[in-house]
C-alpha cells in the first residue's frame, strides 16, 4: 500500500487530465477547485464526488459568480474583452480564440457552453442553490441561458443538486455546532472533569453502600411486583358482572386494538399468575442465595478498597485509549493508502451517443493518433477513475480484508494488555497477607512490567483467537449486506444463524479470555493452560460466577446511569440558563442539545472507563477468592488471604490477629 498508494488522490480533485488540482510545484498549483463545463450531464453529487460525470473537469482559482454563455461571451468579444477575459479562464488552458466557430467549440469542448454562479465545496464547484419563497434559485434567478439557445428553468438543474441542497443545510448545521463547540468546549470540559469526581466517589462509596443500593433495588422490585399483583386483582374483581368480560381470548380472536383485550377478566387473572410466579421465583431465590449474594456484595465492597490503596488503576484506561488511538491510526492510514494506489484509468468522452468507442478505456498519449476522433469527431480521452488490471489491484480487497485483520488483533492486544495489567495489580492486593503493608511498591507498573516482559506471547495469541472469530463477523456482515435484495429466504436465514453462533461465540470467547488473563496475571502460565484453568475453576463455582456478574452489571450500570444523568441534568439547567447564580456565565447557542448530548454521552463514557476497572478489579477478586478456598483451609499452615468480612460470611473461625 505504501508503495503503491497516493493519499493525494484523496486530499485533491483530479481533473480530466488525470492531474491534481491545488498540488504544490504543478501548473494547477493555485488551481485548487474542480470546475465542471456541462453539470447537467452529472445525475447525482455521489457521481460528481467520484469524479465519474461524463463531462470535461478543470482545475479553475475559482468558482464562477455570474451567469454567461459562450455564444454570448464570443458575439461580444470585441468591444467587452472584460467579458471574454472573465469567460476563458473557465476554458481548456491555451485556449484564447474567440474567433473558432461556435459549434467546433462545443464540439470539442474547448470551453464550456455556459457558466453560473457557483461555491466550492469538496473543492469542487457545485451551483450556488438557495431556495426563495419555497422556490428552488440560483443567484435569486429561476431560469438561465443553456449557451445552446434555449431558456431553461433552474429546475432543469435538480436532478443534478438532488442532495447537494441537503448536504449544504447540513454544512450551514454543522458551522452552527462547530461555533457552539467553540463557545461551550471549556464548560464542557467542566462537566466531564465533575463527571470524573463524581464516578471517583462513586466507587470509593461502593465499600459502604453496595449492599445499601443492592436490597433497596431488589426490595423495589418486589414491591413493584407485588402492587402489579394487587393491580390485576383489583382489575380482575373490578370487571366481574361487565357484560363480555367472562369471554376468553380464544372467542374474540386476534385484535388489532390491544385495549380490547384489557376489558377481559381472563387477561388480568394471567397477568396476575405470572406476575405471582415471577415474585415467587425471586423470594426463593433470595432465599437460597443469600449467602452468595453476601459474598457477592462483599466482594464488590472489597474492590472498591482495592482501587482505595492502588488508585493508579483508575488512569490506566487512558494508556489502553491511546494505544487503540495508535492502531486505529495505523489501520486507517494504511487503507487509504490501499484504498488509492490504482492507476489513473482513462475512457473516451464522445458528444455522439452512437459513437461504438465511448466508455472504453483509453491513452491519452496515443489517443490523438488513433481514428477515434475520425468516427466520432468532438471524442476525448478524459481521466475517469482510479484502478487497474493487475494481479496486485484485483487483490485490493483481500488486502483491506487483511489491514482489518491486523487492526482487530493489534485492538483486542492492547485491550488485553490493559486487562492483564489490571489483573496482575489487584491480585497483588489480594494475595497480600497483611494488607496494605504487603501490598509491593507500584504495583501497577510492576504488572504492566510483567506483562511486557513475561506474558506478550500468551496476550497475542488470545487477541489472536478473538480476531479471528470478529473477522468472521465482519464477513458475514458484508456478505449480509450484499445480499439483502435476495429472495432466496432460506440464504437469509442461514446467514442469520451464522451471524447468531458466531455472536455468541464472541462473547464466550471474550469471557474466557478475560479470565485467562487473569490467571496468567497470578501463575504467569501460558494462554492455553491458564484459560482451561480459569474455566474449571468458574465451572466449579458457576452459582457464585452468575450472582457475582448480575450483582456487579447492576451496580455499575446504576451507577452509570446516576454519573450520566446526574451530570446532565445539571448541565441541561446550566446551559438553559435556568441556574440563576450561572445565568451570566452560561454561553449563547445556537442549539443547547449540542454540548448538553456531548456532556452526557462523555460523561457515561468517563464513568464507563472506571468502572471498567472496578469490573476488571471485582472479577479479578472473585478468581482470587475461589482459588483463596480451594487451596487454603483457614488453619494456621495454610491462612486464607481474604479479607476479614469475606472470611465473617463464610462462617469461617476467625482469622489470626496478624491478618487484620
Amino acid at each position: 500500500a505504501w508503495v503503491h498508494g497516493d493519499p493525494r488522490k484523496v486530499v485533491y480533485p483530479t481533473d480530466s487530465y488525470g492531474q491534481f488540482c491545488g498540488q504544490k510545484d504543478t501548473p494547477n498549483e493555485n488551481k485548487s477547485l474542480l470546475f465542471y463545463f456541462n453539470i447537467l450531464k452529472c445525475a447525482s453529487p455521489a457521481v460528481l464526488i467520484n469524479l465519474q460525470c461524463p463531462t470535461t473537469q478543470l482545475c479553475v482559482s475559482k468558482c464562477p459568480d455570474r451567469f454567461a454563455t459562450y455564444i454570448d461571451v464570443q458575439a461580444s468579444y470585441r468591444y467587452k474583452a472584460d467579458h471574454w477575459n472573465y469567460f476563458k479562464q473557465f476554458c481548456k488552458p491555451g485556449f484564447n480564440n474567440p474567433r473558432k466557430s461556435v459549434a467546433q467549440v462545443l464540439r470539442d469542448e474547448d470551453c464550456p457552453s455556459m457558466i453560473i454562479p457557483s461555491r466550492p465545496f469538496l473543492k469542487r464547484c457545485f451551483p450556488d442553490f438557495s431556495t426563495k419563497n419555497g422556490v428552488l434559485t440560483v443567484a435569486n434567478q429561476t431560469t438561465f441561458k443553456d449557451g445552446r439557445g434555449k431558456t431553461r428553468n433552474v429546475t432543469d438543474l435538480r436532478e443534478a443538486a438532488n442532495g447537494i441542497n441537503i448536504v449544504l443545510d447540513a454544512r450551514s448545521v454543522g458551522m452552527k455546532i462547530f461555533e457552539d463547540y467553540a463557545s461551550s468546549w471549556y464548560w464542557i470540559l467542566i462537566g466531564l472533569f465533575i463527571a470524573m469526581v463524581v464516578s471517583l466517589l462513586f466507587l470509593v462509596l461502593l465499600r459502604f453502600t453496595a449492599g445499601v443500593l443492592f436490597w433497596i433495588f431488589i426490595f423495589g422490585v418486589i414491591g413493584i411486583i407485588g402492587y402489579g399483583t394487587w393491580h390485576c386483582y383489583w382489575e380482575y374483581s373490578h370487571l366481574k358482572g361487565t357484560p363480555g368480560s367472562d369471554l376468553t381470548v380464544y372467542d374474540i380472536g386476534f385484535q388489532t386494538d390491544f385495549r380490547v383485550y384489557l376489558q377481559l377478566r381472563q387477561t388480568w387473572l394471567a397477568f396476575m399468575i405470572i406476575l405471582c410466579v415471577v415474585e415467587v421465583i425471586i423470594i426463593l431465590m433470595l432465599i437460597f442465595l443469600r449467602n452468595r449474594i453476601r459474598i457477592a456484595i462483599a466482594l464488590l465492597k472489597e474492590g472498591s478498597r482495592a482501587i482505595g490503596y492502588i488508585m493508579s488503576t483508575l488512569f490506566y484506561p487512558i494508556v489502553t485509549f491511546l494505544l487503540i488511538a495508535i492502531c486505529i491510526s495505523y489501520w486507517a492510514v494504511t487503507a487509504v493508502f490501499l484504498a488509492t494506489s490504482g492507476e489513473p484509468v482513462y475512457k473516451v468522452m464522445a458528444n455522439q451517443t452512437l459513437c461504438k468507442y465511448a466508455n472504453l478505456s483509453c491513452d491519452p498519449e496515443t489517443f490523438n493518433k488513433t481514428n477515434v476522433t475520425k468516427l466520432c469527431p468532438g471524442a476525448q480521452c478524459t481521466f475517469a477513475f482510479y484502478g487497474g488490471e493487475s494481479l496486485y489491484h484485483k487483490y485490493i480487497f483481500i488486502f483491506q480484508l487483511a489491514n482489518a485483520f491486523v487492526f482487530l488483533w493489534l485492538v483486542n492486544f492492547a485491550i488485553a494488555l490493559g486487562q492483564c495489567t489490571l489483573a496482575g495489580a489487584f491480585a497483588s492486593y489480594y494475595w497480600a497477607f497483611r494488607k496494605p503493608a504487603d501490598i509491593p511498591l507500584w504495583p501497577l507498573f510492576s504488572s504492566f512490567g510483567r506483562a511486557i516482559r513475561y506474558h506478550t506471547g500468551s496476550l497475542a495469541f488470545g487477541a489472536l483467537i478473538l480476531a479471528i472469530v470478529q473477522l468472521i463477523r465482519v464477513i458475514l456482515e458484508y456478505l449480509d449486506h450484499k445480499l439483502k435484495g435476495t429472495q432466496n429466504s432460506f440464504t437469509r436465514f442461514l446467514l442469520c444463524c451464522l451471524k447468531c453462533c458466531f455472536w455468541c461465540l464472541e462473547k464466550f470467547i471474550k469471557f474466557i479470555n478475560r479470565n485467562a488473563y487473569i490467571m496468567i496475571a497470578i501463575y504467569g502460565k501460558n494462554f492455553c493452560t491458564s484459560a482451561k484453568e480459569a474455566f474449571y475453576l468458574l465451572m466449579r463455582n458457576v452459582v457464585r460466577v452468575a450472582v457475582l456478574d448480575k450483582v456487579t452489571d447492576f451496580l455499575l450500570f446504576l451507577g452509570k446511569i446516576l454519573v450520566a444523568g446526574g451530570v446532565g441534568v445539571l448541565a441541561f439547567f446550566f446551559f438553559t440558563q435556568r441556574i440563576s447564580f450561572f445565568a451570566k456565565e452560561a454561553p449563547t447557542l445556537n442549539y443547547y442539545w449540542v454540548p448538553l448530548l456531548t456532556v452526557i454521552i462523555g460523561s457515561y463514557l468517563v464513568a464507563h472507563g472506571f468502572f471498567s476497572v472496578y469490573a476488571m478489579c471485582v472479577d479479578t477478586l472473585f478468581l482470587c477468592f475461589c482459588e483463596d478456598l480451594e487451596r487454603n483451609d483457614g488453619s494456621t499452615a495454610k491462612p486464607y488471604f481474604m479479607s476479614a468480612s469475606l472470611h465473617r460470611i463464610l462462617g469461617k473461625k476467625e482469622l489470626s490477629p496478624k491478618k487484620a
